[in-house]
């Protein structure tokens, strides 16, 4: 079941919410508008690499990306 990130069209509220397949659309949780987008969302995947030897990278402390340290490609953080 995927966690999905949106953001409210009404009152630019961000959120994340557990969607299943037979759950209704969702609603904001501060104005209960159903006029959402839909954000861009990082992921974590396991390379069998990191999957054989039980480690994962430390995620970046600039904007989280699960690479480590400039794993997004961004040079300033």
């Amino acid at each position: 079941m995927p966690i999905y990130e949106y953001e409210c069209l009404t009152c630019s509220k961000e959120f994340e919410t557990l969607v299943r397949e037979s759950s209704p659309a969702p609603a904001c949780p501060e104005c209960s508008s159903t006029e959402l987008r839909k954000k861009l969302s990082a992921f974590a995947a396991l390379t069998s690499s990191a999957s054989s030897h039980g480690e994962m990278p430390a995620a970046c402390q600039g904007c989280g990306v699960p690479g480590g340290p400039r794993g997004c490609g961004f040079q300033g953080h």
